[in-house]
């Protein structure tokens, strides 16, 4: 028994259906045989997963099969080979707004949709699943399911943690770039073999990326439907699917005794495809074999022409020729009219211009009205250059938080900033923006409100100490956004801020990484300029404070201060109120966990309200991980994504050594002046450079 369907998507015009018996059957412009579930709508020839919008959103997806396919032989229940071939792309109407993904799916039932985000339609919010085997096509690094990057292939058996994972940098293929991408998935019953082959050529590579061996009948039903779904995660991301090929067979030397008939042949328009082979696809896309001299004949006349347009004739192309004149000079006129207003919106509109790429505009009234004028009853924070409200939205009723931007020239520029960075990011673990304002001189930011407030707040002024089982999340939480800041986003985004204050919880105490005031975008690669040094004393690398240079290492120092603040519940800062000849002077948490660890005494540096509901290997793994990050060195720090692989034990801790090392700087590397800083505590910043005998005083500098 075989069967064998081709969708060329390319025109949606086309679609050949062969099944048992070798019964041929032609569609001509209908659609009927593709269900399409959420967000997945046909769009210019091509099914297109998820929505079509400028918008940052979280949707979901699902194109399949309408008819179900056997996949164990009756009888003997011997589960069926198959091979399937797809094209497809990612593209993004805001490059610098990723997150979500596609997968190729076999699935017990047609019916449902899963989750939007990591879940790529294929578990629901609860993460269960009905039994599922996907090949996954990922674009965003996600820690809870274990992603080694966001650009990855994974193979998934009822879960979204892949058993198997190919890193597609090895290849050079970048998903996000927006070019087509074919993709080969074959299994043998027989030697169990399931491999996938990733190429930017029609050309099936020799060696596929993914070659393992899985017994298929573990995870199958007798009858299963095959397709495609996807989602996003608060991005701009749009997956479409190009053109699809897939073919089933039980081999002939089944238990059964009977042979299946070959697969019937048929020639299907390919935009990529330039040769024909035997199964479909097995080198390119456009066709299979026949059986019979008839089927030879058939080939052998057709081979030149692997197209539908080239068949009709000289008349068919000199009209397409002409069509094409004309839709060239129609397009041309577009684009004319289309740069002319947007140059007039670019003049009248300056500021809108540049937060286009915004969720919503809220108006003032909105805005006031949601704040109650913006009472200081209302009051919920304060940011590094406005204030914090809690609002209510009349409209919807939804809580949100309204940063309002401080009246100086420098918090404007500073809210103008955080509106331009944090717009077009999207992470599980970074504050959303739900929108902005800039009326009546006002700029205002609007936000997700965190029900359980900062994790400073958290740890130094609950009622409770915070559960060991929370933090560790948090930390992970924070890594990961961090990971996805420097090495996920089309410009590396260095936060500069990285403090408690600034990490806020969510209702089930999920890290959301928020305040972009201070942060800075440069391109991948390319050395930071030299600023005036910003950020909070007790979190700011050394080698900062003297050269006035952030860059990615900076912020892993930042997150280094903030590990060992939640794993000791001490303050980066705090003054020392025991101990003979210590009474009014201030601690550094970063230079005392050093001490402690150069004493053997690591756990010291636990904090004693969680005696008693530790796990002592894990919180001494907590602790080398802060300090690997806290290293003098900034070349000795772990990559965030390290970090990431060190809390979740995939990755082993750095060896740290006993006593902290010295870090020296020349003179020709200190492109600032210290007196350039300037403390928003108008403290006084005691500065070290020789060893670990420096200490810190005051708050936060800008």
């Amino acid at each position: 028994m075989s069967f064998i369907f081709h969708f060329s998507l390319s025109l949606v015009n086309y679609i050949s259906f062969f099944a048992a018996l070798s019964i041929h059957r032609a569609i001509g412009g209908h659609t009927e045989h593709l269900k399409l579930l959420g967000d997945a709508h046909l769009n210019n020839g091509s099914v297109r997963l998820t929505r079509d919008l400028a918008v940052p959103n979280s949707g979901a997806g699902k194109a399949l099969y309408s008819k179900p396919i056997r996949f164990r032989e009756p009888g003997t229940g011997k589960v069926t080979s198959f091979s399937t071939f797809f094209s497809f792309s990612v593209t993004n109407l805001n490059p610098s707004s990723i997150g979500g993904g596609l997968a190729f799916v076999i699935s017990p039932e047609s019916e449902t949709i899963g989750a939007a985000g990591g879940c790529l339609g294929l578990l629901n919010v609860d993460g269960l699943a009905s039994g599922f085997v996907a090949v996954e096509f990922d674009t965003l690094m996600d820690v809870e399911f274990k992603d080694i990057n966001g650009n990855h292939v994974g193979v998934d058996l009822n879960s979204m943690v892949s058993s198997q994972v190919g890193d597609l940098g090895a290849l050079d293929i970048d998903l996000k770039s927006g070019d087509l991408v074919n993709a080969w998935i074959d299994y043998g019953s027989t030697n169990r073999g399931f491999n996938v082959s990733v190429s930017y050529s029609n050309i099936k590579p020799k060696e596929p990326l993914l070659s393992f061996s899985l017994d298929l009948d573990r995870y199958v039903n007798d009858i299963m439907y095959v397709g495609f779904s996807g989602s996003t995660q608060g991005s701009t991301e749009i997956h479409s699917i190009e053109w699809w090929s897939f073919s089933s067979s039980f081999d002939s030397n089944s238990d059964s005794g009977s042979a299946s008939p070959p697969p019937p042949t048929t020639s299907l328009m390919n935009p990529t495809a330039n040769s024909i082979k035997s199964p479909p696809p097995s080198l390119a896309p456009s066709g299979s074999t026949e059986s019979g001299s008839s089927a030879q004949q058939k080939n052998s006349k057709s081979s030149s022409c692997h197209n539908q347009l080239c068949k009709q004739g000289p008349g068919a192309v000199a009209g397409v020729v002409t069509a094409s004149a004309f839709f060239a000079i129609f397009a041309g006129v577009l684009i004319w009219v289309f740069s002319k207003r947007v140059k007039r919106v670019k003049k009248s509109e300056s500021f809108a211009s540049e937060v286009i790429k915004m969720p919503k505009e809220f108006s003032y009234k909105e805005l006031r009205s949601a704040t109650k004028c913006f009472n200081a009853n209302r009051v919920i924070g304060h940011g590094a250059f406005g204030t914090v409200y809690k609002g209510i939205l009349q409209e919807s009723g939804d809580i949100v938080a309204v940063k309002r931007c401080s009246h100086s020239s420098q918090g404007k520029n500073e809210f103008l900033s955080e509106l331009s960075i944090i717009g077009t990011l999207r992470h599980r673990n970074l504050v959303r923006l739900q929108g902005w304002c800039h009326e009546k001189g006002e700029i205002l930011l609007v936000y997700d409100l965190m029900p359980n407030g900062s994790l400073d707040k958290a740890l130094f002024e609950a009622r409770t100490p915070l559960p060991w089982s929370h933090r560790r999340k948090i930390l992970l939480g924070v890594a990961s956004a961090l990971a996805y800041l420097h090495q996920e986003c089309e410009n590396q985004v260095i936060h500069r801020d990285i403090k408690t204050s600034n990490i806020m919880l969510d209702e089930a105490f999920n890290a959301r990484l928020g305040d972009f005031g201070l942060a800075r975008q440069v391109e991948h690669d390319k050395s930071p300029d030299a600023t005036v040094a910003a950020g909070t004393m007790g979190y700011l690398a050394p080698e900062y404070l003297l050269t006035g240079r952030a860059t990615e290492k900076t912020d892993v120092f930042s997150y280094g201060a903030v590990v060992l603040e939640v794993a000791s519940g001490r303050r980066p800062i705090e003054k020392e109120t025991t101990g003979v000849g210590k009474i009014g002077t201030n601690t550094n948490l970063v230079e005392w966990v050093w001490s402690l660890h150069r004493e053997g005494r690591l756990l010291v540096a636990a904090d004693a309200r969680l005696e008693g509901h530790l796990d002592e290997n894990e919180v001494r793994r907590v602790l080398m991980v802060g300090l690997a990050c806290s290293h003098p060195d900034p070349l000795a720090r772990p990559t965030m994504r390290n970090v990431v692989q060190m809390l979740v034990g995939e990755a082993e801790v750095p060896i740290v050594p006993r006593t902290k090392p010295t870090m020296s700087f020349s003179t020709s590397h200190l492109l600032m002046s210290l007196q350039d800083s300037v403390s928003d505590l108008n403290g006084i910043i005691n500065l070290s450079t020789s060893s670990s005998e420096g200490s810190f005083n005051g708050g936060d500098i800008v």
